[in-house]
């Protein structure tokens, strides 16, 4: 199946006595990362040269082209068909202003104002949508068999616009743990709405948005569908988007319907969806170009004979949001100092210290592209893998990792789900800290990052540390905790915006310490007699790799 394994297996395992031959005796081992390195590939990402490493752009050549460089001279092995480089073709959509939904009802035409009231692109690769639909709605637009929910059941929704509530339906009293109790499942995603619709041959598909259900304010999908928009090449949905809370309950009013009564049906298992009486008249106006990103991957071999075969990946993704038009603004730079710059650098830093001293298993240091666009890159990753997914013990993630200092604590949310909690804890335990202890996730945090589309292929896989996504200052900082915690919890300003920027006062003892519990915990795995293990029971173990 896959050209891109077979070369890059045959070059370790070619290349591996020379690599490694001398080092073995000492792989039981962990070695040490530096802060230096670090510190400085943090910073250089995060500089203004880079201009924010936007997918698409400029500073994310810059930024691949810095990566494979570093890879090279720290010495990490090709691990891709075209050296250091892989190859992700995807499609760049910007939805014009001339674009509009308009709906028919109630004898009257309702057109939401673009930006303000409704925000949508179009995925499926044409310039040009033109349809009509009728609506319907269909509660979270779910299919859960372990729930025992569909949303679906008996409805055609073939050639219909979907009106879909975000989240997962609540727990209830005689349920509390439905859905993943107070911590949101894949389900409750918007990226899963757009999948299902997508699935189940869909017109198009609308999510209601409010700041509760979706955990962050209407700014949020304005602002990232104002900009241009990445998926795959291929077929997609042709409509997909947000409408604001009141334009929704304006149109379901003018349909006959009450929205706040829909939405407490659909929170009852058995709900059917329910058509509206309207219809939407579409028109997507979109500028598309063919894009060529790159996922980076270097390599080092494996020290014993059978084991080498087998890989432990550690990723961290290199873009973020990028540069736009000035329009006056005194920054127009969206630097991702912490998101993801810090990552990025601390893969590099890991890298080095571990070409010194290789592990038994073979390890992969991975920085794919276009997480900010929806894990497009680890997507594209788990479909034409470097090293076939049946022979990779696990993916370690590192996305926007701790600034403010070294901790007693480090979060490991999601690594309950396999064997890998019991090998964290054994990890912690040695470098004189413990696990944090779980706390809801009301935000999907475990769905947001790269390392969920390795975890959906059926790789064991978690976020290391993931103290900004916590956002709660939960963590047990060493030194003056409730002022760091205070920075902590601050860094939610800052998220996703211009003011995300390096600071050379930062304290990044916690982020080595961070980076450092992340690879003595690869090498765990990579030592290990047999690869980590799902739990069982567990849905993502079911995944045939």
């Amino acid at each position: 199946m896959r050209r891109v394994s077979a070369l890059a297996i045959g070059l370790v395992l070619a290349s591996q006595p020379a690599f490694a031959q001398k080092r073995a005796a000492g792989a039981a081992t962990t070695p040490t990362v530096a802060e230096a390195p670090l510190r400085a590939h943090l910073s250089f990402l995060a500089d203004d040269m880079l201009e924010g490493r936007g997918t698409g752009q400029r500073g994310g050549e810059l930024a691949v082209r810095y990566l494979e460089t570093q890879a090279a001279a720290i010495g990490l092995l090709p691990g891709a068909v075209k050296g250091y480089r892989q190859s992700i073709k995807m499609v760049g959509t910007k939805t014009l202003p001339t674009s509009a939904v308009k709906f028919e009802v109630g004898g009257m035409t309702l057109t939401p104002r673009l930006g303000t009231e409704i925000v949508f692109n179009n995925a499926s690769d044409k310039p040009k949508v033109r349809f009509e639909a009728p609506l319907l709605f269909v509660g979270y637009g779910i299919t859960a068999e372990d729930e025992r929910w569909d949303d679906y059941a008996g409805t055609d929704v073939k050639g219909k616009l979907l009106i879909v509530m975000v989240n997962d339906p609540k727990p209830t009293a005689a349920e509390p743990n439905r859905f993943g109790g107070k911590s949101l499942t894949y389900s409750g995603r918007w990226m899963y709405k757009y999948e299902e619709a997508l699935r189940r041959g869909a017109a198009g598909v609308l999510l209601i948005h409010t700041t509760e259900s979706s955990s962050y304010p209407w700014s949020v999908p304005a602002n990232g569908m104002s900009k241009e928009q990445f998926h795959l090449a291929g077929e997609g949905n042709a409509l997909q988007g947000w409408l604001q809370e009141e334009t929704a309950r304006a149109l379901f009013a003018a349909a006959g319907q009450d929205l706040d009564a829909l939405r407490a049906r659909a929170e009852v298992r058995g709900f059917k969806a329910v058509e509206l009486k309207a219809r939407a008249r579409v028109a997507v106006d979109s500028a598309i170009r063919a894009v060529e990103q790159f996922n980076v991957a270097g390599i080092v071999p494996g020290t014993d004979p059978k084991l080498k075969k087998q890989a432990v990946i550690y990723s961290a993704h290199w873009d973020h949001l990028g540069i736009d038009s000035a329009d006056g603004k005194a920054d127009h730079i969206w630097n991702g100092a912490v998101d993801n710059a810090s990552g990025s650098a601390a893969l590099l830093a890991m890298a080095q210290a571990a070409v010194r001293q290789p592990a038994r298993r073979t390890q992969i240091f991975l920085w794919p592209c276009a997480e900010e666009q929806g894990l497009i890159g680890s997507l594209g990753y788990v479909r034409d893998p470097v090293w076939p997914l049946a022979d990779t013990a696990a993916d370690l993630n590192l996305d926007s990792m701790n600034f403010v200092g070294p901790t007693r604590d480090i979060g490991v949310a999601g690594a309950e789900r396999s064997s890998l909690y019991a090998s964290a804890a054994k990890v912690a335990k040695a470098m004189g800290m413990r696990l944090a202890p779980p706390i809801p996730d009301p935000g999907g945090a475990y769905f947001r990052a790269d390392h969920f589309n390795f975890a959906k292929a059926g790789v064991p896989a978690f976020n290391v540390g993931s103290a900004v996504f916590s956002g709660d200052g939960s963590f047990d900082f060493e030194h003056d905790h409730d002022a760091s915690s205070v920075k902590m919890v601050g860094f939610k300003n800052h998220y996703h915006q211009v003011s995300d920027e390096y600071n050379p006062a930062w304290d990044l003892r916690g982020m080595v310490q961070q980076a450092q519990f992340t690879l003595n915990l690869g090498y765990e795995v990579a030592n290990a007699a047999t690869m980590p293990a799902w739990n069982k029971g567990d849905p993502l173990g079911k995944v045939k790799r």
